[in-house]
């Protein structure tokens, strides 16, 4: 039976010239316990659709025609007050960013309670019943359920909206882009406990995302988005084993995987289309390879393919099989193929060796006046490492493991509380001692989120311009520097792009135009955190191939920190593993993601999702969350969380040289390759617990 049926549905967006549209005749059909899945990049007009289901579009979003069909009421004609009763009723919402959509003055309780309130005539008491219930559904402790959200981890906020969105047991859950943002174990969890919530009630999903692995391990059904149009939609199956649309075979080609280090990720070149009017040709016309005369005169009709549940919109429908064996080739999109790069590592730029950054708790009153020592925060404790020039150093871990800290620390934004850093032959105190702008010249860090990042004041050409002036370098070519630049991170034709503000740039754009800002001063040493956390997919490889070109032919070292493994793989050579301030696994990327010693790498690894929908990939969770960074456990600070922990892993603290190998190391008792096929349980790790790495085999034609 149909529960959600959407038809020729179009949306626009009034500006102050010419209207956007965002939504072109979109259709596509949910079927009562189906998951359903909306995935293309960033203006691909996913989030808009939702926002339409639901109501929620701004001020000046305004549906044009179409029907939005829900167990058969058109929810376009229903007033407000009558949307209200659907909303949370019927259709629940798990928002985005759980902290924007969370009230921080209330309590997490009371948030869940009051949407319950509003639908249920029922008693405080039995709705704080409901609420801690549905704690312990999303495995939170429901005695926290008067804790504010600041009180929570990103991933329990965003179980905290699951719980809310869940509250009534609505027949339809939509999700916009619920693990953004998330490492790849907290992603894991959220993902699983959506589907095994979702089973238990019976419930359909539609996903909104730009991961195609989420929706391959996820969805029944998908529809892929381009500039407001549906490009190829049917099965999970046969839309991402055998793609018919170029498009749905640039995303897909796109998605880098940890077991595919081999093999570089094939980005999609260009922008997104101008939808200040509505599209006559084809949308996909300016980046498709395969684009023809034909594409040029009229957008291609969904023609139903032979395969049962298969639709596409594509003049070359027909000549899909050989398109999908041309589309993984870099030079079928214009990029020259540079087989291996020379990445050659030249002498250390950077080193650190045993460096510390503790916070100091604040005291109750009466602790201080005893004397008393205050606590500290062991955000980075005891890290030792070292960077080349001509390297790129992966360093991953959950969130809350102190990645971001030390990068702070390296480009000393943090002053370290221990240890010692290096850098191009001289100590930190060396440059803390009246030399700082002379290692701010040559040290740039290139933040997560560019809009936070960029001052959406000045231009383009002001933001990349400003270090120059800061630093008085090459202010007499000025203009060319920053054009130079620009075009050197894509951003061409430069002039295009100098009077523009943050706003009026795309996601990548604005991440493009903040890697310009830092490489403009032509720096030797360069910190990323986070840089694509907030991209789409095809964003993301664009950027990692950028900064990998970077350190192979401007001889720049790159710390480059990231939760996401799969992107650390394609883009690294070596890889560091941070687990509560320390490393516990260090070595090179193809010899960490093939093989890894530490139990914590190998949940990792195993845990980022697969493209390719008939893989079967074993799901880790690990139990409870990371330890108390004040208060760590005696010993190993994974073994409450490991599952081949011993009494001696509780009793001290592995070194790192434990595997013995300089080329890979690990603090672990219990290395993988010094496990006893004949050990008991309780000391071997079963590939059948964490997996070192799911196997994708190509899909042939």
């Amino acid at each position: 039976m149909t529960l959600l049926n959407v038809e020729n549905l179009k949306v626009t967006y009034a500006t102050d010239d010419e209207p956007v549209h965002a939504v072109n005749d979109v259709s596509f059909r949910i079927d009562e316990g189906v998951n359903y899945g909306l995935a293309g990049e960033s203006g691909s007009g996913k989030s808009t659709v939702a926002e339409a289901l639901l109501g929620l579009l701004p001020g000046n979003g305004t549906v044009e025609s179409g029907t939005i069909e829900f167990n058969g009421t058109d929810l376009t004609s229903l007033s407000e007050a009558e949307r209200r009763d659907v909303l949370w009723e019927d259709i629940a919402y798990i928002p985005q960013s759980a902290m924007d959509s969370l009230d921080p003055v209330m309590s997490t309780g009371d948030q869940i309670a009051q949407a319950i309130h509003t639908h249920r005539n029922v008693t405080d008491a039995k709705a704080r019943d409901r609420v801690r219930e549905l704690f312990e559904i999303v495995g939170l402790d429901p005695d926290r359920i008067d804790d504010y959200p600041h009180e929570f981890s990103g991933g329990m906020r965003q179980r905290v909206t699951i719980a809310m969105a869940l509250a009534l047991e609505p027949d339809l859950i939509i999700a916009d882009e619920p693990t953004t943002g998330l490492d790849v174990i907290v992603q894991d969890k959220i993902i699983d406990k959506i589907l095994e919530i979702q089973e238990r009630m019976d419930s359909s999903l539609l996903l909104i995302t730009h991961e195609i692995g989420v929706i391959a391990e996820t969805c029944d059904e998908l529809s892929i988005l381009y500039g407001g149009k549906v490009m190829e939609q049917g099965s999970v199956d046969n839309v991402l084993v055998n793609p018919t649309n170029p498009y749905t075979m640039g995303l897909k080609n796109s998605f880098p995987e940890i077991d595919e280090e081999d093999e570089d990720p094939v980005a999609i070149p260009g922008s997104p289309p101008n939808l200040n009017r509505e599209p006559t040709a084809c949308v996909f016309r300016d980046r498709c390879p395969f684009a023809t005369d034909e594409c040029g005169e009229s957008h291609p009709d969904l023609v139903d393919l032979p395969n049962r549940n298969h639709r596409s919109a594509c003049h070359r429908v027909k000549e899909a099989a050989q398109l999908r064996r041309d589309a993984v080739e870099p030079e079928t999109w214009g990029i020259p193929d540079e087989g291996d790069a020379d990445s050659s590592r030249g002498e250390v730029i950077l080193e650190t060796d045993a460096l510390e950054k503790h916070y100091e708790q604040s005291q109750p009153l009466l602790d201080k006046l005893r004397g008393e020592d205050p606590d500290h925060v062991k955000a980075v404790d005891g890290v030792s490492l070292s960077v080349r020039r001509s390297e790129v150093l992966g360093v991953a871990g959950e969130s809350g493991c102190g990645k971001s800290t030390l990068g702070e620390t390296m480009a000393l934004l943090e002053e370290p509380t221990g240890g010692d850093l290096t850098f191009d032959g001289e100590t930190y105190e060396y440059y803390r001692d009246g030399n700082l702008q002379e290692f701010r010249r040559k040290v740039q860090i290139i933040f997560q989120d560019p809009f936070d990042s960029l001052n959406p004041r000045q231009t383009v050409r002001k933001l990349v311009g400003e270090p120059l002036t800061i630093h008085d370098y090459r202010t007499d070519e000025k203009e060319q520097a920053i054009v130079e630049t620009l075009e050197k991170v894509g951003l061409t034709p430069a002039e295009k792009f100098l009077d523009s503000y943050p706003h009026e740039l795309s996601g990548g754009q604005r991440q493009r135009v903040a890697v310009a800002k830092a490489l403009v001063l032509d720096p030797d040493f360069l910190i990323c955190d986070e840089p694509a956390s907030m991209l789409d997919v095809s964003l993301k490889v664009n950027l990692l191939n950028l900064l990998r070109g970077l350190a192979d032919a401007e001889d720049i070292g790159i710390v480059y920190i990231s939760h996401d493994l799969a992107s650390l793989v394609q883009v690294s050579d070596r890889l560091a593993i941070m687990y509560l301030g320390r490393i516990i696994e260090e070595g090179d990327v193809d010899r960490v993601a093939a093989q890894p010693e530490h139990p914590y790498t190998a949940s990792l690894l195993s845990a980022a999702p697969e493209k390719d929908p008939t893989a079967d990939r074993t799901r880790v969770l690990l139990d409870g969350e990371p330890p108390d960074p004040v208060d760590l456990p005696s010993g190993c600070a994974f073994a409450p969380r490991c599952p081949k922990a011993q009494e001696s892993c509780r009793e001290a603290e592995p070194a790192i040289d434990e595997t013995g190998d300089e080329r890979h190391r690990a603090a672990c008792y219990f290395p993988e390759s010094e496990a006893d096929p004949t050990a008991s349980e309780a000391t071997a790790l079963d590939d059948d617990e964490f997996p070192a790495s799911a196997n994708t085999d190509s899909v042939g034609d």
